[in-house]
C-alpha cells in the first residue's frame, strides 16, 4: 500500500464517519463511529507493518 492509497482510505473512513455522525443518533451512531475507527486503526496498523 502506498502513502497515497493510505490517505485515500483514511479520508474515506473520515467521510463515512462524518456522514454517520450527521445522520444517525444514539447507540447506532456510537456503534458506527467505533466500527469505522477500528477499521481505520486496522488499516493504519497494516500499513505500518508492511513498511517494516
Amino acid at each position: 500500500m502506498t502513502p497515497k492509497r493510505l490517505a485515500v482510505a483514511l479520508a474515506a473512513y473520515g467521510a463515512m464517519a462524518a456522514i454517520g455522525f450527521a445522520t444517525l443518533s444514539g447507540k447506532m451512531q456510537t456503534g458506527v463511529l467505533i466500527l469505522l475507527a477500528g477499521l481505520a486503526a486496522k488499516t493504519l496498523i497494516a500499513y505500518m507493518a508492511q513498511r517494516r
